[in-house]
């Protein structure tokens, strides 16, 4: 027979166990550290056991669009809304439609759901428009100005700060600086910059009564009060100019005369924020236009570096407010950088925005409702009771048929239990995964199948007893056969799970991330835990030698001890017989 080969070990050889156990060991330290440490040691919970906020959308048919309350432009909104939502990290929100023309938007209680809520609210389609003029949010007073002043009370000729301008990168891409608002506004006199019929902006003497009623629309506009900010534009046609109110770096309220749309969410194709490590700015947005987008941004930008502050800034406008107001030095590619004070939070709302801000309709929030939490806690106090009556019951039977291999098998649980609970509770501030009652029903579904890859492992075992095999090489030749079973069927949930995962959306989403996560720690705690486990305790007399409490005796296992061969004595031959 020849020897295996050196550095290989036979199959069914015992290998090192205490490696494997204090491998799985620091796991958990570690991961229940990290827990600690985070400051969070329980799960985040789903809306139906936090509560949240529950939010009603009603689209409303926009002026020359008698049709577009549809069902196919209502789903395209459901999962618009659903991305904006989820961009900002919060997990487990649901967004469905309701009837023809409601959308119910349910958040869970989190650190983001009041950002959720407000963008869930801002639900109008986004146009970059050119800013003509602003000021301050306030009404402008009745009083004409003298020649010499301005808005603001300052003396023309004293010299504003320069709005920044653009400069190129070393990529080639232009540059914008966003969320520079706050810096002295230009004179709102009798005459304002207002575009022609070209698109092209143009003075306009204050004489011309559409400019006029625009003019006084403005002066009068108070945008500290929700209801007029709502109003400012209010069925406006994006090829008509328009007044809108937007906060400066400052969180004070601004008013603006805006231009013609020029560009609309739908030409943006992709924005994202990003942190500039190498001009050391800050955070910035990078912007990605579509073939149309771009030439059309092309065209403004190249008309808004001609001019003076601040007609050389662009507005990014969603439901009649303006979230940022950059400037342009010269005309802007397909890929475009608005760069500025932002922080990382509020970058990341403006590319949110940017990315899923054009929905095909518009909405009117109708109903924000707070969800309370006692109903589903109802649910998981008797799901956490039924989940404890069916452990309950596993461990009884555990310890009928299999006595002392129940301890394996429920400290194996309890391993797995705690990896569980570990992962869960990190994933929520890193991910925002929420707990939610399918996901508490996957967790349960899971102890089934833990608890079945010890059984196969055990019977395995047993057969090799049976087959009159002692404990220590019946633990090490059973491993290769569980080990491909238990593979196959784990491998069998986990791609159910993924499935399910990918082809749902909310709550069963829950479920199916549960029961996957559960079977993969299902492979780490029988191959790290249970395995090596066995391998040790089959070198202890209790087990190794098959006591009746072990589970293991050959007697009830019905092993017939080996016969005897017994040595005969022949009687002697009788000689009248011979």
């Amino acid at each position: 027979m020849a020897a295996p080969k050196k550095g290989r070990r036979p199959a069914g050889a015992p290998g090192r166990p205490g490696r494997a156990l204090a491998l799985i060991l620091i796991a958990m330290v570690a991961l229940t550290g990290g827990m600690f440490w985070s400051g969070h040691v329980t799960p985040r919970l789903g809306i139906d056991l936090a509560g949240g906020t529950s939010i009603t959308l009603k689209a409303k048919s926009e002026p020359g669009k008698p049709d577009a309350v549809n069902e196919t432009n209502m789903n395209t909104a459901v999962g618009i809304i659903e991305r904006r939502v989820n961009g900002l990290g919060v997990s487990e929100a649901e967004v469905q439609t309701q009837g023809k023309d409601n959308i119910i938007v349910n958040i869970p209680k989190g650190s983001n759901d009041e950002s959720a809520r407000e963008q869930v609210g801002t639900t109008a389609q986004l146009y970059f428009r050119p800013v003509l003029t602003y000021t301050a949010g306030t009404p402008t007073p009745a009083a004409t100005p003298s020649p010499n002043a301005t808005a603001g009370g300052k003396d023309e000729k004293s010299t504003p700060p320069a709005t920044p301008s653009a400069d190129a990168t070393t990529q080639g891409r232009a540059v914008t600086d966003g969320l520079k608002k706050d810096e002295t506004p230009a004179p709102t006199g009798s005459a304002s910059k207002s575009p022609d019929k070209s698109g092209k902006p143009s003075a306009t003497p204050s004489a011309d009564p559409e400019t006029s009623a625009l003019q006084k629309r403005f002066e009068a506009l108070d945008c500290t009060k929700e209801t007029e900010r709502s109003k400012a534009g209010e069925n406006v046609k994006p090829e008509d100019p328009t007044i809108a109110c937007g906060k400066n770096n400052g969180g004070e309220w601004e008013k603006y005369i805006l231009g013609p749309a020029e560009v609309n969410g739908k030409d943006v194709d992709d924005a994202s924020a990003q942190l500039d490590t190498q001009r050391g700015s800050g955070w910035k947005v990078n912007m990605e236009f579509t073939d149309g987008g771009s030439k059309k941004f092309n065209k403004i930008t190249g008309k808004l570096s001609q001019q003076q502050p601040p007609q050389n800034q662009f507005a990014i406008v969603l439901d009649g407010e303006v979230v940022s107001a950059p400037s342009v030095s010269q005309a802007l590619s397909a890929n475009a950088e608005i760069s500025g004070s932002f922080t990382q939070e509020s970058a990341q709302e403006l590319a949110n925005i940017l990315s899923y801000g054009a929905l095909p309709l518009s909405f009117n929030e109708e109903t924000v409702t707070t969800v309370t939490a006692a109903l589903g806690g109802e649910q998981l106090k008797a799901g956490l009771i039924a989940g404890a009556i069916g452990l309950a019951l596993v461990v009884i039977y555990l310890l009928a048929y299999y006595r002392g291999l129940a301890f394996v098998a429920i400290v194996s649980l309890v391993v797995s239990a705690i990896l569980t609970y570990t992962i869960m509770t990190l994933l929520g501030p890193g991910i925002g995964f929420a707990l939610n009652l399918p996901a508490v029903c996957g967790a349960i579904v899971a102890i089934g199948i833990t608890a079945d890859s010890f059984i196969v492992y055990f019977e395995r075992i047993r057969d090799e007893i049976r087959d009159g095999r002692t404990l220590k090489p019946a633990v090490e030749r059973a491993w290769p056969r569980a080990r491909r079973t238990i593979m196959v069927s784990d491998f069998v949930s986990f791609l159910a799970a993924a499935v399910l995962f990918v082809v749902t959306v909310g709550k069963v989403q829950g479920f199916a991330f549960t029961l996957g996560l559960t079977t993969l720690l299902d492979v780490v705690v029988v191959f790290l835990f249970t395995k090596p486990l066995m391998t040790l305790l089959a070198r202890t007399k209790f087990f190794g030698q098959g006591h009746p409490w072990s589970g293991l005796d050959p007697k009830r296992l019905g092993v017939q001890p080996p016969l005897r061969r017994t040595r005969r004595i022949a009687a002697p031959i009788d000689p009248k017989e011979a």
